[in-house]
């Protein structure tokens, strides 16, 4: 679309001093006739842009001219503000700042008011904003971390990994890493770390192996749950309505491809006796035994 190329070319332009419309017809795949037309657009914009002839000439920018809205839509501006708000979410501390900048940019628009977004819960997480933020930092400047971590299992230890990658996904955050331990890239459930520094120490970034993406995906199985209509609503909160289906006998059942994991056996265990475990038998299994378990306790 146009109005994306006018956008990128003066982000060029703010990093460049100058830049040829020979260069930009190339980049963009169009005519020199086409990159001047969109200058005389960007100038009738209010943008203040000019062109120099001669050897050493090109468009360029006044010097001091910073992007403002005259180059974004009311909807193109609101997605951007929607993007530093789930910037926020993250604990990405600059976020606040940035927006308060854009919010004074884009004066129609209520930044601050319409929307908020919160990743973290209800629950208070001591350290958290400050744990993201140092991995974050880690990984842009590829710096080897060390932290204290529980796994599924509750056992603890201390890791020194190279951190790659912040994903998040089914309600959590994870970290991939190359464990210095392990010696092997492995997926690190964020809540589970603890008392993150930063070495001193620079790593190159390694490829994931074949072999290792068990460790840092989950494996995917075939699931199969049958549903008391009482916990409909949460099931249709969790999946998609296609993998839904209304038995003879009034119970619903779930068939979808998801990753095994502890999430989902907990999932399973929190409906209690409204669900079943149909498919696959192995977790089948898994759920009896712990149902069990818990029993005993009671």
């Amino acid at each position: 679309m146009k109005i994306n190329r006018l956008l990128e070319i003066v982000t060029i332009l703010l990093n460049r001093e100058t830049v040829t419309a020979k260069e930009l017809a190339d980049r963009f795949g169009v005519s020199t006739r086409t990159i001047y037309r969109d200058i005389d657009a960007l100038s009738s914009a209010g943008v203040p842009v000019y062109t120099n002839k001669g050897n050493s000439g090109g468009i360029s920018l006044l010097e001091d001219y910073t992007l403002n809205k005259t180059l974004l839509s009311k909807s193109e501006s609101e997605g951007l503000l929607l993007a530093i708000k789930a910037m926020g979410a993250t604990s990405y501390p600059e976020a606040d700042a940035i927006l308060n900048k854009i919010g004074s940019i884009f004066k129609d628009n209520k930044a601050h008011d319409w929307i908020e977004v919160d990743f973290e819960g209800w629950s208070s997480k001591v350290n958290e904003k400050d744990r993201f933020s140092k991995i974050r930092d880690a990984i842009i400047s590829n710096k080897i971390i060390n932290f204290d971590y529980v796994n599924g299992n509750g056992d603890k230890s201390n890791r020194s990994a190279e951190p790659v990658k912040l994903i998040f996904n089914a309600y959590t955050w994870y970290l991939i890493a190359y464990c210095l331990k392990k010696n092997s890239h492995r997926m690190f459930r964020l809540s589970r770390i603890k008392n993150v520094q930063i070495t001193n120490q620079h790593f190159t970034l390694r490829e994931i192996q074949e072999h290792e993406k068990q460790s840092v995906h989950a494996p995917f199985v075939e699931l199969k749950l049958r549903c008391n209509e009482k916990i409909l609503h949460r099931i249709y909160d969790t999946f998609d309505g296609d993998c839904i289906n209304k038995s003879d006998d009034g119970s619903f059942d779930v068939t979808v491809s998801i990753p095994e994991d502890e999430w989902i056996y907990g999932y399973i265990l929190s409906f209690g006796g409204y669900a079943e475990v149909l498919e696959p038998e192995h977790i089948r299994k898994i759920i009896k035994t712990r149902a069990k378990e818990i029993l005993e306790k009671y």
